[in-house]
């Protein structure tokens, strides 16, 4: 505004009448309208402004007093309208002066004209609305109150009047205004810089003329969607379906990716830049089926190739564009889970060698190999795949098949928990090499990966037990901590019924350490001749997965004092348990009197039967040896072959032992308690006999569990509730299972409901 004399422009009289007032007010509104940028003065817009008011509250007609109009209109509603009237004339012929000098323009010309005149419009607008603001807040409130349609306030007025008199005219004239907007935005995606703010700036007018007749507080997108957004979402299918047809002609999957994944970040970008926010889910679904579903097919074959020769960046662009459309994903889960479960089958089989068999594999080895291509394939799933849980799962499912069956395991489910379980072992004893090289924590914890895949987690249980105890009778474990978090992490994954034994195990050992030193205490209390240092272990039958030997075994001589004198005392401690010795386990230690050089020998108990012997002989026969230890024949003589080997003893003619007075070491201890082959292949076969027996009682505590739970059931349902109960320990065969309700029919646990042959009831 301008300040100028206010005696520059003479007002109409309070009173005047329709063609002085707004020949007045014309002239201040056409300014307003074309010259705003010269300025109006303050003076005379508040001319301006009172006038109207005036106007607007004169009550008389021209001639006389007040009347009243049709349909009960007084004067004053009737001014109101005359004002209401010239103002819309006024408007249509201004707007027909922009339609007439819009019509030769095109394109680029058109939007800058267009937008600049929206501008000077709209600025317009404004003002002369608060010119109105009486006739806004009297006549027109009440014209509307009682619902006059085609009434607004001033300002929306000029909107509808814009819309009717000037953009349908351009807009309908062959689309001219949002075709030129859609020509512009296809130079921008052909590569060419643009007025994106004239873009912007047009849109938002479509958007602002969306007016809803009812509510003028309300606006809607109608006139953006039909004349804008309808057409840019067909332009854009169209454009994208021929340039992506086109791309991939030329070029590879991997450039398409790329390009695909561009032009995606390039219509977020738009929308940010200069489309109504509304626009993007409709554009965004439109790119996605266009750059993304259609040619869907073709990414999904060409994914294995990128899997093959990890190429990492475009499966994660992949597997992003593909996530954008409904089942997008499935078929690389589907194929990624064959891909994984053949990497860890030929992993193993490289492994064992073509026609090579599971005896033979390492079980170092073997976890290695399947731990790498868990490893490989875990960081596929992170890096490429996000982490996504149905690649996590497929992961898992591939997993699951290659690490319980493979060349290695052959069709045995048993063979994979016992390698595992021995890896373990190993992981757990003294001076091993693994655990000097790495954290042994974290290769516990990479036991625990394979060990989640297990179907026969019992077969790896029992096989796990029984090295636990050899470790602790034998005294190698690498150290009590890691005994104690492998159960820990054992107990996590299956629970405390799954660790119970093992930890008892432990406990047993302590009490044995306690015994040990109140025995050793009262004998140095009452006896005087101890020169043998003795320790002993009471181990609990129920926790420890240990066999007496089926063998007589005559104590030596010189043990049986100590032997008697601790029998004696456990009984007084412990009065009626009875004490199973188990000389397969025990192990002893001799000094050597006969050479120069003193050697200590770590033997077993047959072992040390066999070699005090020669204390009172030199040379005895293989008869005269069963004959003194009572040790069975086929056992003696794998003892005595381990004693020949390391040449303590020589074999020069048949079964003819002799005490080697030439025996040299390099070592001053030496090891002559090795494994007996015969032994260690029991072992294999006890543990599975120990699962079989364990998994009948386990499948008939079950059925008990279930049908105490449930009091009748059908056979199917049975055998499916029993499978989904112990699968988490075992997979249960059918057959095992029908053999355990059988059993439990006999036994009278459970009956057959009367006139059915597979319904049960449970018995009380």
């Amino acid at each position: 505004m301008t300040s100028n004399n206010p005696t520059a422009y003479p007002m109409p009289p309070p009173n005047a009448d329709l063609a002085t007032t707004w020949a007045f007010l014309e002239e201040g509104v056409d300014h307003i309208m074309t010259k705003l940028q010269t300025g109006v003065s303050y003076s005379k817009y508040m001319a301006l402004y009172t006038v109207s008011y005036n106007y607007c509250t004169s009550s008389k007609m021209h001639g006389g007093g007040e009347t009243l109009g049709m349909a009960g209109r007084t004067g004053a509603n009737l001014m109101g309208s005359d004002l209401y009237n010239n103002l819309i004339r006024f408007l249509v012929t201004h707007l027909k002066t922009l339609k007439d000098s819009s019509e030769s323009l095109q394109d680029e010309a058109l939007l800058q004209y267009y937008a600049r005149e929206w501008d000077r419009y709209t600025t317009g607008a404004n003002y002369i609305n608060r010119l109105f603001t009486y006739l806004n807040r009297h006549w027109v409130k009440r014209e509307r109150d009682e619902g006059r349609k085609g009434v607004y306030p001033v300002y929306t007025l000029s909107l509808v009047q814009w819309k009717n008199n000037f953009f349908i005219h351009i807009q309908n004239k062959n689309s001219k205004l949002a075709g030129a907007i859609l020509r512009l935005i296809e130079r921008q995606r052909n590569g060419q810089d643009i007025d994106q703010g004239l873009v912007k700036k047009v849109v938002d007018s479509f958007v602002s003329l969306g007016l809803d007749e009812a509510d003028i507080n309300k606006a809607h997108l109608d006139v953006y969607k039909e004349h804008f957004e309808i057409p840019f979402l067909e332009a854009t299918e169209k454009y994208y379906k021929f340039e992506s047809e086109a791309f991939l002609a030329e070029n590879s999957i991997s450039d398409y990716l790329k390009k695909a994944e561009e032009r995606l970040r390039e219509e977020e970008d738009r929308v940010e830049r200069y489309l109504n926010t509304n626009t993007r889910k409709p554009l965004i679904s439109k790119c996605e089926h266009v750059l993304i579903r259609e040619h869907s097919k073709m990414m999904q074959e060409s994914f294995q190739g990128l899997l093959d020769f990890d190429k990492d960046e475009d499966l994660q662009r992949m597997y992003a564009l593909l996530a954008r459309i409904p089942d997008g994903l499935e078929p690389l889960r589907n194929k990624f889970e064959e891909h994984v479960k053949k990497a860890g089958l030929a992993a193993v089989l490289r492994l064992v060698g073509e026609g090579g068999t599971a005896t033979e594999v390492d079980p170092k080895a073997y976890v290695d190999a399947l731990l790498e291509v868990h490893r490989k394939s875990s960081e596929t799933v992170k890096r490429s795949f996000k982490g996504e849980a149905g690649f996590v799962a497929s992961l898992d499912k591939a997993c699951r098949d290659f690490v319980n069956k493979n060349a290695a395991t052959g069709t045995s489910s048993t063979k994979s928990p016992e390698l595992l379980a021995k890896h373990a072992d190993a992981l757990l004893r003294k001076n091993n090499k693994m655990a000097e090289e790495e954290d042994l924590e974290s290769a516990l914890n990479r036991v625990m990966v394979l060990f989640k895949y297990l179907e026969d987690k019992d077969v790896f249980q029992t096989f796990y037990t029984t090295k636990l105890s050899k470790r602790l009778i034998h005294g190698v474990s690498a150290s009590d901590e890691a005994e104690a978090s492998m159960i820990s992490k054992l107990k996590e994954a299956c629970g405390f019924e799954y660790t119970n034994k093992l930890q008892r195990m432990f406990t047993d050992m302590s009490l044995s350490k306690d015994l040990t030193d109140q025995f050793k205490e009262r004998m140095t209390q009452n006896h005087d001749d101890m020169d043998i240092n003795f320790s002993i272990m009471v181990l609990g039958t129920n926790f420890w997965p240990l066999s007496a030997p089926n063998n007589e075994f005559n104590i030596p001589a010189d043990i049986l004092p100590v032997y008697n004198r601790f029998s004696q005392y456990y009984q007084t401690k412990h009065s009626g348990r009875k004490l199973t010795w188990l000389w397969n386990y025990s192990k002893n230690e001799l000094r050597t009197n006969y050479l120069n050089q003193k050697y200590i020998l770590m033997t077993s108990s047959y072992q040390m039967a066999v070699l005090l012997q020669y204390n009172d002989n030199d040379t005895l026969s293989l008869d005269e040896l069963a004959t003194a230890t009572a040790i069975n024949k086929d056992v003696l003589t794998q003892v005595l072959a381990i004693l020949v080997k390391a040449k303590v003893l020589i074999n020069e003619e048949k079964d003819q032992y002799d005490l080697n007075p030439n025996f040299k070491s390099k070592k001053i201890r030496v090891n002559l308690n090795l494994p007996i082959k015969a032994e260690v292949k029991a072992e294999s076969a006890d543990v599975l006999k120990t699962v079989d027996e364990d998994r009948k009682y386990v499948i008939q505590a079950t059925i008990v569990r279930i049908m105490k739970a449930r009091k009748t059931m059908k056979n199917n349902a049975l055998i499916q509730e029993v499978i989904s109960q112990i699968s988490q320990r075992f997979a249960p065969k059918i057959p095992d299972i029908k053999k355990a309700i059988d059993t439990l029919l006999e036994k009278e646990y459970i009956e057959r409901v009367e006139g059915t042959r597979d319904t049960f009831n449970y018995v009380a």
